[in-house]
């Protein structure tokens, strides 16, 4: 196990918790805008999906070895509405990490000198001011009952940075190469 501290497991396992979780609820919201005829929200909802499943996929590595029960991140949202009040849930997700969780983490982290689990939280940290972000931006079209315009959505699939802009050459959170975004 590369993570020595047990604080530092504890977050991780959290965290990993809490990503896992919101990957399959923005899924299943990605759904319900598609029946409200908001594809292109079904999209963004998918995207930042993926970009969740990146930051699991990096604190479950910053584990390693680590077997056990993973606990749940405080703050989840579990119902399902429609597609305002299911961006409503996503900005709150978010801003529960960007304002509580991952700071939190991060500074432990960083206490501990646990180097995989620093840039773990930092790398979701970064992403999830995006997301809140996007999230607010779709809510604020949604509540006219339209959907949001985009042409594309990129994902990072390092950490989790996502863009509806053009594809960047190199990632600003992780510094990976254009080679390792998804299109949605």
């Amino acid at each position: 196990m590369t993570v020595k501290n047990a604080m530092t497991a504890d977050f991780l396992r959290s965290a990993y918790g809490g990503e896992s979780m919101a990957n399959m609820r923005y899924l299943i919201w990605a759904d319900v805008a598609d029946q409200e005829g908001m594809p292109n929200i079904g999209r963004l909802f998918r995207a930042i999906a993926h970009a969740e499943y990146a930051h699991a996929d990096n604190h479950l590595r910053a584990l390693k070895e680590e077997k056990g029960d993973f606990t749940v991140a405080a703050g989840a949202v579990f119902g399902v509405g429609n597609t305002v009040e299911n961006l409503q849930g996503g900005i709150d997700g978010e801003l529960h990490e960007i304002e509580q969780m991952y700071p939190v983490y991060l500074e432990t982290a960083k206490f501990q000198n646990e180097k995989d689990a620093q840039r773990a939280f930092h790398y979701a940290l970064e992403a999830e001011k995006i997301h809140a972000t996007l999230f607010k931006e779709a809510q604020d079209v949604a509540r006219e009952g339209k959907d949001i315009d985009l042409s594309a959505i990129y994902v990072c699939e390092v950490c989790g940075h996502t863009t509806t802009d053009s594809l960047p050459d190199k990632c600003p959170i992780c510094g990976a190469s254009e080679k390792m975004y998804k299109e949605f």
